[in-house]
């Protein structure tokens, strides 16, 4: 556990404003719900007194915070190798392989990036969900952004909920597609399945963007970009268009092989057992410097080794 001591006078134009509200304004690097758990455990002094949250300043006052960073992740460290392909004193980008569980869950208490994450820095502790920004599915590959500091976080999660940050798929899947398009169709649980997630009336918006990148014979490989960041929401999507993506197991499908496909096709997409989907570019404001980074991760081995098959397949049409 550290503490980070802070002291500021209320500006006169917060004057009126509730504590918390004020609070909020002036520490802008750390989120409201954390400012007001301080708030209720004393770690926050007011003219050398302990106020409550829906106090009205009126400016001038003496704030004193004492930012306490106490662990908030269970998990316990794991060696894990990461390919790491960014990191500073505020951040770091995860190249994330196939088969990598990004968050311990049912069935998968350890062995999981997160694991990995605590071990390689085990300042992480104090960061819900150890810093890891947003999350991408198992079995998809690529990038992933993982704050170090609490401030960073608080400056990443508000960037991606104010959609700021842009995230860039690159996908396979079934059927020749003439252009790219807007999907925007909303997402929930699927009604019977609780596992799956479905388009279903009352569920929340989820808009995705996308561009053709190249056309096979019977395939298609897309450039994604996610406008919204719902469970599942490319593959439920590509899903919904009739249009899954090639080797996904819970929304692809039965196994649709192209008629008049070569042998090493037919060979490759029966052993593809994982959607083709690669989380490729990822963009964002540094939340310390304010500098544009843009990073991209290259295709992995299978993926690459699937489109190469596809091209020779196209070429011998």
């Amino acid at each position: 556990m550290s503490t980070e001591t802070q002291t500021k006078t209320i500006p006169e134009e917060l004057a009126g404003k509730r504590l918390d509200q004020a609070l909020a304004q002036m520490f802008p690097d750390y989120s409201r719900s954390r400012l007001t758990a301080w708030l209720k455990d004393g770690a926050v002094l007011v003219d050398g007194r302990s106020p409550k949250p829906r106090e009205r300043v009126d400016g001038g006052e003496s704030v004193e915070l004492r930012a306490v960073a106490e662990p908030v992740t269970a998990s316990a460290p794991e060696a894990i190798d990461l390919d790491i392909v960014y990191e500073d004193d505020a951040l770091l980008v995860i190249d994330k392989p196939a088969g990598l569980v990004v968050h311990p869950g049912a069935g998968n208490p350890t062995g999981t990036l997160m694991n990995g994450l605590l071990h390689h820095a085990p300042g992480l502790e104090v960061l819900p969900r150890a810093g890891i920004i947003h999350r991408i599915d198992k079995e998809t590959t690529g990038l992933l952004l993982v704050a170090k500091t609490l401030p960073a976080h608080t400056a990443l999660v508000r960037a991606l909920a104010e959609r700021e940050i842009s995230r860039r798929y690159l996908a396979v899947c079934h059927g020749v597609l003439t252009g790219g398009a807007t999907i925007d169709a909303p997402i929930g649980r699927h009604p019977v399945d609780r596992t799956r997630m479905a388009i279903v009336d009352g569920g929340r918006r989820a808009v995705t963007h996308f561009t053709v990148v190249e056309r096979f014979r019977a395939h298609t490989l897309v450039d994604v970009k996610l406008e919204t960041g719902r469970t599942h929401q490319i593959r439920v999507h590509f899903a919904h268009r009739r249009q899954p993506l090639v080797g996904d197991p819970v929304y692809g499908g039965r196994l649709a092989l192209p008629k008049g496909a070569t042998e090493p096709l037919i060979a490759a997409l029966r052993q593809f057992k994982r959607q083709a989907l690669h989380a490729a570019r990822l963009g964002f404001e540094h939340p310390a410097s304010g500098e544009r980074v843009d990073l991209e991760a290259p295709l992995p081995a299978d993926l690459e080794a699937l489109l190469e098959v596809l091209r020779e397949d196209a070429a011998d049409a």
